[in-house]
C-alpha cells in the first residue's frame, strides 16, 4: 500500500450541546444526561405531544451566534427553523426541528496548528461551511433484546458546525477538533466533556487518488467519545479504503462507528441512497431576522479568545510559541496557569513545571488536563513549590519529590519540605567540605578529568550530590567543585 499516491480528504461535523438552563423551544429545564435519572428532565413539548407548540430559546440563539463570531463567520440578516424528518425512538415527535437552507451561521473559518508524525509543524486554515441550531435527541441504552429511552437530552439546544473537506490528515483533523473544544471552552457555551456526549464529532472520509480529478466515495463515522478517537479512527478508515481500492475492491457508502474495547472500526449500514430527510419551513417558528445591533451586542460579549490568549502571552510574558499554545489549549490549563502566576510565580518557570512536571504527574495518575483545577494541588500551593525551587530552597530534583508528595497528601510544599528536612543545603563550607571528601577519594578520576577528559566533571558532580543526599545547592557545588579542580592543574 502506497500511502504517498492518496491523500485523505475530511470532513468533520461538530455538535454541541449548549449550556442554556432551558431546553432549545421550552421551559424545560437541561440536566446533566449521564448524572441526572432518566427522564426526569421532560415536559410535554420535548415529548413530542400533541398540542404542544415550540418557542425559541433566546439564549440558545446568542449562543450560537458567538460560536458563530469566533469562528469568523458572517452572520445573515434572516435565518429559519425547518423540520427534519427523523423518525428514531429518541426523537418522540417524529421529526427534529433544525435549520437547513438558512442556518444562522455561514463562511466562517479556523486557523490550525499541526504536529504531523513526520516533518515540521505548520499552521492551516480550515473553512467553515456552516453552523445551525437544531434540538438534540434523546438517549437509547441497548440492554440485551431490550432498548431503554431516556428522554432528559431530548430537546437540549445544539449547535451542528460542519466544516468544508479542507482537512487531510487524522493529525489535522486532532488539531481543529482540540482549537474548537477550546474555543467553546472559552465562550462558555460548552464544557467540552465529550465523554458525557454533549460534544461529539463525526468526520467523513475519503480519499484520492493524485491521478484523481474528483471525488471519491466517503464514509462517516459517528459519535466518536474522545479527539484521540477521532484520530484514530481516521487512521483506521483511511487505511482501509486505500486497501480496497488498490485490491480493485470499491468503498461504499456507509455509516461506520469505533468499538473503543477493540480500538477498529465497525461498519453499522450501508447507505443504497441518500438520506431523505424532506426538509420544509417549520410552521409554528418564525423567521429569525437578525438586526446589525443584535450581532454587534453579541459580540461584546466575546472574551477573551484561545488564540487572543496565547498572543498575549507570548507578548507579555515572553513564553515560546509551543509554550503558550499548549497552555491555551485547554481553558482550565490557561486559567490554571494564570492563578498560579497571581499567586507569584514567574511565567516562564510556571509554563515549564505545569508542561511538563505537572502534566506528567497527571499523566501517570490518569488524569485529563482539563480537570487541573480539580486535583489535590491548588494553584497557590503550586506557586509556592515553584518559589522554593527558584529561591534556592530546595533544587529541582527535591522540588519534583515535593510534587509527588503534595499530589499523594495534599500538604503544602512548604509542610513537606519541613517535615522530610528536605531544604537544599547551599552553605559553602559544608559542601566545601564534602567536595574534599569525594575529591580525596578518588585521585584516579582527577587525574583523568586533569588530562582532559571532561566529562568525568559530571561523575565526580554526581557523587557529591550523593553525599549531600540530593539536597546541595547544584550551582555552589558546581562552582566550589570546579574551583578545587581547577587549584590541582
Amino acid at each position: 500500500m502506497s500511502m504517498s499516491e492518496w491523500k485523505p480528504v475530511i470532513g468533520l461535523e461538530i455538535h454541541a450541546e449548549l449550556l442554556t438552563e432551558s431546553k432549545m423551544f421550552s421551559a424545560c429545564p437541561v440536566v446533566d444526561s449521564v448524572e441526572a435519572a432518566p427522564n426526569t428532565a421532560v415536559d410535554p413539548v420535548s415529548l413530542g405531544l400533541p398540542g404542544t407548540l415550540p418557542v425559541i430559546n433566546r439564549q440558545a440563539l446568542e449562543y450560537a451566534m458567538m460560536v458563530g463570531l469566533a469562528l469568523n463567520c458572517d452572520i445573515p440578516d434572516v435565518n429559519q427553523f425547518a423540520r427534519k424528518s427523523y423518525f428514531y425512538p429518541d426523537l418522540p415527535k417524529g421529526y427534529q426541528i433544525s435549520q437547513y437552507d438558512r442556518p444562522l451561521c455561514i463562511n466562517g473559518w479556523l486557523d490550525i496548528d499541526v504536529t504531523p508524525e513526520e516533518g515540521e509543524a505548520y499552521s492551516k486554515r480550515i473553512r467553515i461551511r456552516r453552523a445551525h441550531l437544531e434540538e438534540d435527541t434523546g438517549k437509547l441504552t441497548h440492554e440485551g433484546s431490550v432498548s431503554l429511552v431516556d428522554y432528559n437530552r431530548a430537546g437540549v439546544p445544539l449547535l451542528e458546525i460542519v466544516t468544508e473537506p479542507d482537512i487531510h490528515s487524522a493529525e489535522e483533523a486532532e488539531a481543529f477538533g482540540r482549537t474548537l473544544r477550546a474555543i467553546l471552552q472559552y465562550v462558555g457555551v460548552n464544557n467540552g466533556d465529550m465523554s458525557k456526549g454533549v460534544l461529539r464529532m463525526e468526520p467523513n472520509i475519503s480519499v484520492m487518488h493524485r491521478d484523481d480529478s474528483g471525488f471519491r466515495e466517503r464514509t462517516e463515522v459517528k459519535n466518536l467519545n474522545s479527539i484521540r478517537n477521532v484520530y484514530r479512527a481516521i487512521k483506521a478508515e483511511v487505511e482501509r479504503q486505500i486497501k480496497l481500492w488498490e485490491s480493485g475492491e470499491e468503498v461504499k457508502r456507509a455509516t461506520l462507528g469505533w468499538d473503543e474495547d477493540k480500538q477498529r472500526l465497525v461498519i453499522q449500514r450501508y447507505k443504497e441512497s441518500a438520506d431523505e430527510y424532506r426538509y420544509f419551513p417549520e410552521p409554528d417558528l418564525p423567521i429569525v431576522e437578525v438586526s446589525r445591533v443584535w450581532v454587534e451586542s453579541v459580540r461584546s460579549q466575546l472574551p477573551e479568545l484561545p488564540e487572543a490568549k496565547r498572543e498575549r502571552l507570548e507578548r507579555e510574558l515572553g513564553l515560546t510559541h509551543y509554550d503558550a499554545t499548549v497552555l491555551c489549549l485547554d481553558k482550565a490549563v490557561a486559567d490554571y496557569f494564570e492563578a498560579v502566576l497571581k499567586a507569584g510565580a514567574k511565567p516562564k518557570a510556571a509554563a515549564n513545571w505545569i508542561l511538563g512536571s505537572l502534566f506528567s504527574v497527571m499523566n501517570a495518575a490518569g488524569i485529563e488536563r482539563e480537570d487541573i483545577g480539580q486535583t489535590r494541588i491548588s494553584a497557590e500551593a503550586f506557586a509556592e513549590l515553584i518559589t522554593l525551587v527558584e529561591n534556592g530552597t530546595i533544587n529541582k530534583g527535591t522540588g519534583l519529590d515535593v510534587l509527588n508528595a503534595m499530589w499523594e497528601t495534599g500538604q503544602s510544599p512548604a509542610q513537606i519540605v519541613a517535615e522530610k528536612g528536605l531544604a537544599q543545603v547551599s552553605d559553602t563550607s559544608a559542601i566545601s567540605g564534602v567536595v574534599a571528601e569525594v575529591l580525596a577519594a578518588n585521585e584516579a578520576v582527577i587525574q583523568r578529568y586533569l588530562a582532559g577528559e571532561d566529562k568525568l566533571f559530571g561523575a565526580l558532580m554526581g557523587q557529591c550530590m550523593k553525599a549531600l543526599k540530593g539536597k546541595g545547592n547544584p550551582a555552589v557545588v558546581t562552582e566550589l567543585l570546579k574551583r578545587e579542580l581547577d587549584s590541582r592543574r
